[in-house]
């Protein structure tokens, strides 16, 4: 279908913009606190304790860390280290895409469901803000795969294959893992009526592969935890990590007890599937409806010609994460390669059996969403935050000429509109990993005030903070956490340097404290982006500072 030298331009790009962003700071809050966590357990020499800041952490399990471990071990502390984990596995993901999606439907189809899961823009975020989805999803799908393969095969090393993916997602944040990959594969089984496959030896040697797999995750709960019942975990005394993260943790994401509720908005994954399936979210929902229809139209009865494990895993998952309390777009992650199979099959479908008008609609709306790309790449890179090299121009020059080749080019429908639709991907994310994401991270105060501290050769030992407030990106680009220390402790410091803001100041300062050397720099909450920030004539209005004083 489409050109195989195309296709392996394109997903050669889209390995391009990943490596471009493996070099971009860390975010705040939550990739910058897993790192530091993880740094943690190499300079402490400890990888069974997970604590956040000061606090005991039980919410995820161990594996996600243990990865950036490694990772910190082989390469050393940084956040292009601290990134490799998750961009293996994604690569690993989109390679089970492609399988699973030969073994659904075919070659063709396979191919396409890997660009379009590597393409799609949550996908291509984790790996940017990596927190534990980037390892989940990756290892979920390939568990799903290989359970499929042997439903299908009988192979016994595809069920082992299988149940240890399945070990190692379940490892990296519990539950929803095992939920996601149980769902899908009985709904395989339902619709196939293939359930003699699970009388079989070969499913009791899977089940203690997938023990064997978890125990070191087990065992450093109970170490932490278990062997701790004086420990006080969110309020509580005699808190089983074991027990938590066989049957609480779940529970409690579902209702929002222990970690809070953020939303109670049902239709929360509705809207946020827009954005985070783009560029290809218009012919997902299309494919959702139409492979919707054809159940119905047999009565959800066995036809060789479809499959209900996409589907079927897509709706009863949907639902059931509508339902917690506690959401962010990043859940819908490990749904991602359902979507992206399903998305690719369709596409193959409308192909084979030349929908042209349908084809033609589609191919209009990829214009579409190329020329909203269009628009906020230009506004990126020369309104809100501009140019300042003359690299990025040509980069920019080079990259809109090529699509604009491509766009002008006369071809069949279905090549052009993955064709255009991977160049979407491509143009949004090199603006935002090369020109976006790096001006924005300035008006991060922790990695910019790290920056500051290495300028001027101070010594990290002695900065210290007077507040338990996190600064995760000042302890990862500093390689040691701030010191947590009291106003009236300072006093034994002969040479502390207080890491402060406004507010923290005027405490030093009623608390008699003087200084004469004072570094400052901008702060901005840069995950939660608004328009007045975005808006260089206003964005002053919008930033906060922080400071590090040199206490006389």
């Amino acid at each position: 279908m489409i050109p195989s030298a195309r296709y392996w331009f394109l997903l050669s790009l889209v390995v391009l913009v990943y490596i471009a962003g493996m070099f971009v700071t860390l975010f705040e809050n939550d990739s910058a606190q897993f790192a530091v966590m993880a740094m943690r357990m190499v300079q402490e020499n400890d990888f069974f304790t997970l604590i956040k800041g000061t606090e005991e952490y039980l919410d995820k399990p161990h594996m996600h860390y243990w990865l950036a471990a490694l990772s910190f071990k082989v390469f050393g502390i940084y956040e292009w280290s601290y990134r490799i984990p998750g961009i293996l596995a994604t690569l690993l993901g989109a390679f089970s895409c492609y399988g699973l999606g030969k073994l659904l439907y075919n070659k063709d189809a396979g191919k396409l469901s890997a660009l379009v899961f590597m393409t799609a823009q949550t996908i291509v975020l984790a790996n940017i803000d990596v927190r534990t989805d980037a390892v989940l999803t990756g290892f979920a799908i390939f568990s799903i795969w290989q359970l499929a393969m042997y439903i299908e095969k009988n192979k016994l090393h595809n069920i082992l294959w299988g149940a240890l993916g399945a070990g190692v997602a379940f490892s990296t944040k519990g539950q929803i893992a095992l939920v996601v990959i149980g769902i899908s594969i009985l709904c395989h089984l339902a619709y196939t009526n293939k359930w003699k496959v699970l009388w079989n030896w070969k499913v009791f040697l899977a089940l203690l592969v997938f023990g064997l797999t978890i125990t070191p995750m087990l065992y450093a709960y109970y170490l932490q935890f278990d062997l701790h019942p004086e420990k006080i975990i969110r309020g509580r005394d005699s808190r089983s990590g074991i027990f938590f993260i066989l049957w609480e943790q779940s529970f409690e994401r579902m209702s929002g007890q222990g970690i809070g509720k953020n939303s109670s908005d049902f239709f929360f994954f509705f809207h946020t599937f827009l954005w985070v399936f783009l560029p290809w979210t218009v012919i997902a929902l299309l494919a959702y409806w139409k492979r919707g229809q054809n159940f119905w139209k047999v009565r959800f009865k066995h036809n060789p010609g479809l499959e209900f494990l996409t589907f079927g895993g897509i709706s009863i998952l949907f639902l059931l994460i509508s339902f917690a309390q506690f959401k962010l777009p990043h859940y819908m992650n490990i749904l991602i390669p359902l979507y992206s199979i399903l998305t690719g099959a369709y596409l193959i479908k409308l192909h084979e059996e030349s929908k042209k008008k349908t084809l033609k609609v589609l191919l209009g709306v990829q214009y579409f969403i190329l020329s909203l790309v269009y628009v906020f790449a230009l506004l990126a890179c020369f309104y809100v935050f501009d140019f300042s090299g003359i690299h990025h121009y040509l980069m920019l020059l080079v990259l809109i000429v090529l699509i604009a080749f491509f766009c002008l080019k006369r071809e069949e429908h279905t090549v052009r509109i993955i064709t255009l639709a991977a160049y979407s991907s491509i143009l949004l994310n090199v603006v935002l990993n090369v020109h976006f994401y790096p001006s924005l991270l300035k008006y991060q105060a922790g990695s910019t005030m790290a920056e500051k501290v290495r300028e001027h050769n101070i010594p990290v030992d002695n900065i210290y903070k007077i507040s338990e407030r996190y600064t995760w990106a000042l302890d990862f680009y500093n390689k040691k956490p701030v010191n947590i220390i009291s106003i009236s402790g300072l006093e034994e410091k002969p040479d502390a340097w207080v890491y402060a803001t406004d507010e923290e100041l005027q405490k030093l300062e009623k608390a008699g404290y003087h200084w004469h050397e004072e570094i400052t720099v901008d702060q901005f909450r840069i995950t939660r982006l608004q328009l007045k920030f975005l808006n260089p004539h206003t964005r002053s209005k919008k930033l906060n500072k922080m400071h590090l004083v040199h206490l006389d």
